[in-house]
């Protein structure tokens, strides 16, 4: 028997007892193979009359109470709301009765897939260490020129799609083989830099783009190019590259974490957990603290570094902005205060990310430095279109006392 193509809804397809597809772009319906006889059954189905009633909306009364006109309706039909969809917000017209239901897909917590998530499988994927790798031998043979050295990375965005339309004003790729090619040149400029053999890495949040496409709060979809899984799997093979590549060179690197951030969260801290666990089972010479707070500090001496990814996963509509004002003095103040750091260090420093700029102020406050590191991925093309094209790259640092080098790298 030969076969039609129709146009179905759903619920029209189900009615048939077919595989139901997802609607075609721009459509509520897709198309589907159907004998004559199938959809004559749908023609009726469709022309079948609602059972409908119809219902009082309005009603005026006289002085007495007694109902002298009304206004009656005809009921709406029954809300079908999408698989895997829920309900947001129900409005109800007092004069039709009419009523309009917004819904939206339902949110999957990233918190709410950890039990997904079998640490231990991941640890033993990755806890091969290089066939030629010697742990605990360092290669690093030139004086100790400064105390520390310090590699701030921050806004690496994995999954990001740069041009998911294909329509951007300025090329630029975001996937895998960047990403790692992103890495080793972190490792070099590290290893060329390298002023001691102890190093502190600081990441400060939005490691990965979004779980399941999404910002940590949600109703912000987010152009991406990898799955969920992928985008795990690729953010710790970063991590664990850079590990590789300059742990034979330092006695010490101290890894710090940031997340608390408005696009990696939770997702963040479960790449960064298994990397805390497969990087200290595996040297004896690495820490990793994975930050929750949105605010967090550590010592280097009676040096305090106080980090923060700058936008937190939940609760500020603003976040610290990238030039310093009134308000975020005292905000950081307070911290400050409430930590007792004034009292025990002799330089502060404030670091941050989010803002996708290089902007580094020693003057605004008497008492910290406020320093906004850049992203280490491009610009996505929602920056790119509403204001530039934007420069990324990262930052290695020094310091000698409370004397602080620096240098900036941009990536092209």
């Amino acid at each position: 028997m030969s076969k039609l193509i129709k146009w179905l809804n759903k619920s029209e397809a189900h009615f048939l007892g077919l595989t139901v597809k997802e609607d075609a772009k721009n459509r509520k319906q897709n198309r589907y193979y159907v004998t004559e006889e199938q959809f004559n059954e749908v023609l009726r189905l469709r022309t079948t009359p609602n059972k409908r009633k119809f219902v009082e909306t309005i009603k005026k009364l006289d002085k007495n109470g007694s109902v002298i006109s009304s206004t009656e309706k005809l009921q709406s039909k029954p809300i079908e709301v999408p698989e895997n969809f829920e309900v947001i917000k129900v409005s109800t017209s007092k004069t039709t009765g009419q009523q309009w239901v917004q819904y939206a897909p339902k949110k999957t917590e990233a918190s709410e897939v950890v039990e997904s998530f079998d640490f231990k499988n991941i640890i033993e994927k990755y806890i091969n260490p290089l066939e030629d790798y010697k742990p605990n031998v360092i290669t690093y043979t030139k004086p100790n020129k400064k105390d520390f050295d310090k590699l701030i990375i921050s806004d690496v965005h994995i999954a990001m799609d740069t041009d998911a339309d294909n329509n951007t004003m300025y090329k630029g790729e975001w996937n895998k083989e960047e990403l790692l090619r992103t890495a080793q040149i972190v490792i070099d400029s590290t290893i060329k830099e390298q002023e001691s053999d102890i190093l502190y890495v600081d990441e400060l949040g939005d490691l990965l783009d979004g779980f399941n496409a999404q910002t940590t709060r949600g109703g912000h979809g987010l152009p991406q190019n990898m799955t969920n899984e992928e985008a795990f799997d690729y953010a710790l093979e970063f991590k664990l590259k850079i590990l590789y590549g300059l742990i034979g060179n330092y006695k010490e690197i101290h890894f710090n974490n940031i997340c608390n951030d408005n696009h990696s969260g939770a997702f963040g801290y479960f790449v960064n957990e298994a990397f805390k666990q497969i990087a200290e089972i595996q040297f004896k010479n690495i820490t990793v603290t994975n930050h929750r707070k949105f605010i967090n500090h550590y010592f280097v001496g009676d040096i305090c570094f106080v980090i923060t990814h700058g936008k937190d996963d939940k609760s500020l509509k603003f976040g610290f902005k990238p030039h310093l004002d009134l308000k975020g003095v005292e905000k950081i103040d307070q911290y400050l205060k409430q930590n007792g750091v004034y009292k025990k260090s002799n330089l502060i420093i404030f670091c941050k990310g989010d803002s996708h700029q290089a902007l580094f102020d020693l003057c605004t406050s008497d008492d910290f430095y406020y320093f906004n590191y850049p992203a280490l991925s491009p610009s996505s093309n929602w920056i790119k279109n509403n204001f530039k094209l934007g420069r990324r790259g990262f930052v290695n640092e020094s310091y000698e006392g409370l004397k602080h080098y620096q240098k900036i790298h941009f990536i092209k």
